[in-house]
């Protein structure tokens, strides 16, 4: 009788304390972020591929319901030349449409780059230009 006093006991707390952490906000989409320093010469060269490539293929996803939206973000604050220049967010509609998406995605890079030999080139000529500081996937929140 007391193993199911202490199982329906812990089982209690377990719920309460998650009804508990819920009630200051209500879930929403989920973001994955890019922090990424470009080499101090090759900026403009860095956007134009992004505008000519990333962008079509994120518009496409966009398009088949892939991904909800894309940002790109500019850090106009950097305290130091370690710190990261450009901020590139990807948003989904939660974590089960992560499920999937690498084979997804690459049939669409495939499609609109031409061959995954294209592709392959683009990735190694974007390491020349710049270094990815973190990537994170983070889940917004709107407070109640």
């Amino acid at each position: 009788m007391k193993r199911y006093t202490a199982t329906a006991l812990g089982l209690f707390l377990f719920f309460a304390l998650q009804a508990f952490a819920q009630e200051h906000y209500t879930e929403g989409p989920v973001w994955q972020v890019t922090l990424i320093r470009v080499v101090p010469t090759k900026m403009d060269a860095y956007l134009t591929t992004l505008r000519a490539n990333t962008k079509t293929i994120y518009d496409e996803m966009k398009k088949e319901n892939l991904i909800l939206d894309y940002k790109v973000f500019l850090n106009t604050t950097k305290h130091d030349p370690q710190d990261w220049d450009i901020a590139i967010g990807v948003q989904y509609k939660n974590f089960g449409a992560l499920d999937g998406l690498t084979a997804k995605g690459e049939t669409i890079r495939d499609k609109i780059l031409g061959s995954k030999q294209a592709a392959q080139q683009l990735g190694e000529k974007r390491v020349e230009m710049r270094e990815i500081v973190s990537t994170m996937i983070l889940r917004e929140v709107t407070l109640k």
